[in-house]
């Protein structure tokens, strides 16, 4: 009869698997491996630390090895932990949604300076946030504008359903609607501010797409047709038809987009045009003006 191989303490652990992530490159080994045992045993940094010497059950070890197991495999780790952190708001996630990312702040940034330009944050504005997803821009807009109200749009009922429930969890759902329809083919004129973050890929480059997001992420909400500006037409349509004139519309977009999302909005009757960057410098929303 042999001994039964004894249990490792939580650092051993922690320090074991980020050393298997570094192995396989990915980019942030120490932080996901923190995270992920911290999610499997439902401790949080400080708490973590504190219990750096405890011995690890079998079933916790299972938990940790599973969790490991999904990374090693390229899920996101937003995606393991379920939630997510925008604005500095902890967003619920499902494989119904994209994961919030740091850039995507950038259309929320624009929209408050448009905002900020044009009257004070306390007024009512009503706002459309065209593809809500998890509700991430929506509600970030709601928890910055006291008077607003918005109406968030997507295809799917389990985006919506989603974007409803972070609306309840952060407090801003009284204020908050949600409509199933394309963008904003549903909705009705008098909107003072729209933003949208849409699908932008070129249906040909998701093939060569990080594994995070190529076997991860909804196709719907990456795939932006042939030349990923599919979703712009819709939106440029659709914008005009629901802003006030001189309201704002402002929209996400890829890398190198920016001059023809821009030239796209013009025809269809915006001017005022920028572009501002993310906190990498790369021109990532589009700002424009409903001409009357």
């Amino acid at each position: 009869m042999t001994d039964a191989a004894p249990s490792i303490d939580v650092d051993t652990a922690r320090r074991g698997i980020a050393r298997r992530f570094r192995e396989r490159g990915i980019d942030t080994p120490d932080l996901d491996a923190r995270i992920l045992v911290g999610h499997a045993l439902g401790l949080n940094h400080s708490a973590l630390v504190l219990a750096g010497e405890r011995r690890l059950e079998p079933a916790e070890i299972d938990e940790i090895e599973g969790f490991a197991a999904r990374r090693l495999g390229r899920e996101p780790i937003a995606r393991i932990t379920g939630t997510k952190e925008f604005w500095g708001l902890p967003l619920k996630v499902t494989p119904d949604v994209l994961v919030p990312r740091p850039e995507t702040e950038t259309v929320v940034e624009q929209a408050l300076a448009a905002v900020d330009r044009t009257g004070a944050r306390s007024r009512p504005l009503r706002i459309a946030d065209l593809g809500v997803g998890s509700g991430a821009i929506l509600i970030a807009l709601l928890v910055e504008l006291p008077n607003a109200t918005a109406i968030g749009t997507d295809r799917g009922p389990a985006a919506l359903a989603l974007a409803r429930e972070n609306a309840r969890r952060l407090g801003v759902a009284t204020r908050a609607t949600f409509v199933a329809c394309d963008f904003g083919s549903s909705l009705a004129p008098g909107c003072d501010l729209v933003v949208t973050n849409p699908p932008y890929i070129r249906t040909g480059d998701i093939p060569e797409l990080e594994p995070d997001v190529r076997e991860f992420d909804p196709r719907g909400a990456i795939d932006g047709g042939l030349d990923g500006l599919a979703a712009y037409r819709a939106i440029a349509t659709h914008a005009r038809v629901i802003l006030a004139p001189g309201a704002h519309l402002i929209a996400e977009i890829g890398i190198g987009q920016g001059d023809a999302v821009a030239a796209l909005f013009a025809a269809a009757g915006f001017g005022g045009m920028t572009i501002g960057p993310d906190l990498a410098g790369i021109p990532r929303a589009v700002v424009a003006i409903r001409n009357p």
